[in-house]
């Protein structure tokens, strides 16, 4: 068996998502919202099923689609993208990382990796026969440090990958850290693949720079897109790379061999979707902040100390006021004890983990937040949490 893979344990997701299948209790631990997603985008891929075509669209994606996110993206984030040559549909974003990483990476190239980080990354580095450096980020405020980044950095460092809006952390790279990071990434001539499928779910009057737009990294900037987080339609697995054209064509030659093409239907729903009115996108932030400040206002009545959710679905809890010191122990006991499962934080580093933190996912129901809070309400801030 290939090594990378068969030493892999289950995924956090899966075992904390069975144990809430199993205890009946309510998952707020992965991120996914309980609700369908928008019905004019899911009655046009419907309508397209029936009456479009279904069979094999082009390898790069439908040119309608193409047409649509370039369009997207110059709208929302000034961004000039040829949709012929700087753009292509991938089956979700993983997808487009998988694609990204094993066709940019060379047996030996050092690969810059922030933690806590998205639990693809690794393997995905280690499989294409790169070597990792990981930079671990810490609570409160999880920013960059250029002391940091100049331990890692170096004429050996091929790719740097960065999540932004950054899960599971749910904060939001500064200016200041964005224009640090740039200015590494030029001075070693390395190309960032920047995961931002979080890209529309930021709050609080905050609006999305990509890494792409600043000064040097047009060219050397792969940037990934998500329509599940954009239209909370997670399963439909479609996702979008957008880089220089040299870039792109190294991309799609392991696209092709990945999953090659993506369901038309859902395509041509998206190409509809990316469309909408301003309007849509600011009622989903406000729709998704006022159920974050429904959850922290809960969490905060029960005694529960809250970092700071700048994006995302997520919000976090510190648990060392409680007296833990091992979030996974402190999940067990909240799915187990009380009914609601959320996702250690510690999960997403690969050394050295912080141990304090956990994340809870708010795209959910006042119903579901208001019963998850009320199965907390008996023990939070009480000796029912308090560690042995």
């Amino acid at each position: 068996m290939n090594p990378v893979f068969a030493t892999l344990p289950t995924t956090i997701f899966t075992v904390m998502s069975g144990l809430a299948r199993d205890l009946g209790a309510i998952n707020l631990g992965q991120g996914f919202p309980d609700d369908p997603g928008p019905e004019d985008v899911r009655r046009r891929a419907a309508e397209a099923v029936l009456d479009g075509d279904n069979q094999y669209p082009p390898m790069l994606g439908l040119p309608a689609l193409r047409g649509a996110i370039a369009a997207h993206y110059r709208h929302h984030q000034a961004l000039d993208l040829d949709p012929q040559t700087e753009v292509m549909v991938t089956s979700g974003a993983t997808e487009a990382l998988a694609s990204a990483l094993l066709s940019l990476i060379a047996p030996g190239d050092e690969v810059v990796l922030f933690a806590p980080l998205y639990d693809a990354y690794l393997p995905l580095v280690r499989q294409a026969g790169g070597v990792p450096r990981i930079v671990n980020l810490r609570p409160p405020h999880f920013g960059l440090e250029e002391e940091a980044l100049a331990r890692v950095f170096s004429d050996r460092t091929k790719l740097v990958v960065l999540n932004n809006p950054l899960n599971p952390s749910a904060t939001v790279l500064s200016g200041e850290d964005l224009a640090l990071l740039a200015r590494f990434c030029t001075r070693h001539d390395v190309t960032a693949v920047c995961d931002e499928v979080w890209e529309h779910i930021v709050f609080d009057g905050a609006a999305h720079v990509p890494l792409m737009a600043l000064p040097g990294m047009r060219n050397r900037t792969v940037k990934i897109g998500s329509a599940g987080k954009i239209f909370g339609l997670t399963g439909w697995k479609v996702g979008f790379v957008m880089a220089a054209p040299p870039l792109l064509r190294a991309i799609a030659g392991a696209h092709q061999f990945l999953t090659f093409t993506t369901a038309p239907c859902l395509q041509e729903a998206v190409a509809y979707g990316l469309g909408k009115s301003d309007a849509y996108f600011s009622e989903m932030r406000a729709r998704f902040a006022r159920s974050r400040d429904r959850l922290s206002a809960g969490l905060a009545e029960r005694g529960f100390t809250l970092l700071q959710s700048a994006g995302t679905y997520f919000l976090n809890i510190d648990i060392a006021p409680l007296g833990f010191t091992d979030d996974v122990a402190f999940c067990d006991t909240l799915v187990r004890r009380h009914g609601v499962a959320a996702i250690p934080v510690s999960a997403f580093y690969d050394a050295d983990p912080v141990r304090h933190v956990v994340r809870l996912c708010f795209a959910k129901s006042d119903a579901t937040l208001d019963a998850a809070l009320d199965r907390l309400g008996d023990a939070a801030g009480g000796t029912g949490w308090r560690a042995a």
